[in-house]
């Protein structure tokens, strides 16, 4: 048996004999650490019968973990030159099927119809390219996926912010927007030495568990969205100050005091101090009298 893809010896020898060269532009870190390859493997809870989606495979080393527990793994790989070696490393894994295809670009929907059973239990398990973190977790959530969750390893600073709480200095439109669709933690963290190349910050591994439902009732998901962006229009400004600037207009100013007051929340607070629960009252009150 060979010795696995994480070790330092072994990626090396594989980069070594491809002539192998990290490209900046896609972010490119492979981890050379096994125990924290299985220790975020551990987290997605993977059963003989579960299926595992993995994006930016890179030389395979996760890929490879993810194989020894899953019944099925299905890698989008966007770097050409990853295919060759990928074949090689991941022959003795007749069922991983690594596809060519940018995950942003894809219909992941589809993919998921082909190579799996309907109502497989699946997990998207990944190393993430910093640089395009939050746009990959947003279309995974957004498309609302067949899938129990994600485990993911990110920046550090980007998973405290997925998961931070009212009233905290990383919390914002980015952990609203993914907690609406799932429940967040980070599991791990990650050090910047165990990397190859090593990059400039530590990471984390982030957990999400999706939620079958959305934890509050909205009367219109987008408009939700659009004031909680605007309450974070500007950071150090209030709320009311946020809202005439980034939503509705100075012109309103009566109009969104006295939705402020019916809502029972004060414009004086800060975006940062609202809760998931107050952001859906407040936009339901605006969107009733703006929209409807």
């Amino acid at each position: 048996m060979s010795k696995e893809i994480s070790t330092p010896v072994r990626t090396k020898e594989i980069l070594e004999k491809y002539g192998f060269k990290f490209k900046k532009s896609l972010g490119q870190n492979f981890l050379i650490d096994s125990n924290i390859l299985t220790k975020i493997v551990d987290q997605a809870k993977l059963t003989p019968e579960s299926g595992a989606i993995e994006i930016g495979p890179g030389i395979g080393a996760l890929t490879e973990k993810l194989a020894k527990q899953a019944n099925k793994v299905v890698a989008f790989e966007i770097d050409q030159r990853l295919l060759p070696i990928l074949e090689d490393t991941l022959s003795p894994y007749p069922h991983v099927n690594v596809r060519h295809t940018d995950v942003l670009e894809a219909n992941v929907h589809q993919v998921i119809e082909e190579e799996f059973e309907k109502g497989q239990d699946l997990m998207v398990v990944a190393n993430l390219p910093y640089y395009v973190t939050t746009p990959i977790l947003m279309k995974l959530l957004e498309e609302k996926l067949p899938v129990r969750g994600i485990v993911v390893m990110i920046q550090k600073e980007v998973a405290e912010r997925i998961a931070a709480s009212p009233g905290s200095k990383n919390y914002g439109s980015l952990s609203l927007a993914v907690q609406y669709y799932a429940e967040a933690r980070t599991a791990l963290t990650v050090p910047k030495t165990v990397f190859v190349p090593q990059p400039n910050v530590d990471s984390s591994v982030l957990h999400l568990e999706l939620r079958s439902e959305p934890p509050v009732d909205l009367h219109s998901e987008k408009y939700f969205f659009e004031v909680i962006r605007a309450s974070f229009g500007q950071r150090r400004k209030t709320l009311m100050n946020n809202l005439q600037n980034n939503l509705l207009g100075k012109d309103k100013k009566p109009a969104i005091e006295e939705v402020l007051e019916e809502t029972e929340i004060d414009g004086r607070r800060r975006g940062e101090t609202l809760s998931m629960e107050e952001f859906a009252k407040l936009s339901n009150a605006f969107y009733s009298r703006f929209n409807s």
